[in-house]
């Protein structure tokens, strides 16, 4: 994808899917008020520019396709990544003792 002046443009488009909009209205509101603040003002705004990089991300092993995970205080945010047309694809969110099992 590149703008107007030839630059490639290096930032991912977020979609959350239905999966994961279920999952979050399920939260109790102190966990969905403090996760929405930091996806909105962290998380969103470094995978936008870096998906595949970060301390707190890490791609799952055995997924097809390749499946990240974001690692949010007690919780994991899982996503897969479209590069073509980049694309992230928010799949879920789950409180880690639910997250591996």
């Amino acid at each position: 994808m590149q703008n107007l002046k030839g630059d490639v443009l290096s930032d991912f488009r977020i979609f959350e899917t239905d999966e994961f909009i279920k999952k979050f209205s399920k939260l109790s509101s102190r966990d969905s008020n403090f996760l929405r603040r930091k996806l909105d003002t962290y998380v969103y705004p470094q995978i936008k520019e870096e998906p595949f990089w970060g301390n707190n991300i890490k791609k799952l092993q055995g997924y097809e396709p390749d499946t990240w995970r974001y690692r949010i205080a007690k919780f994991r945010l899982f996503y897969i990544v479209d590069k073509e047309e980049h694309i992230i694809y928010i799949l879920t969110i789950d409180a880690r003792k639910d997250a591996y099992k």
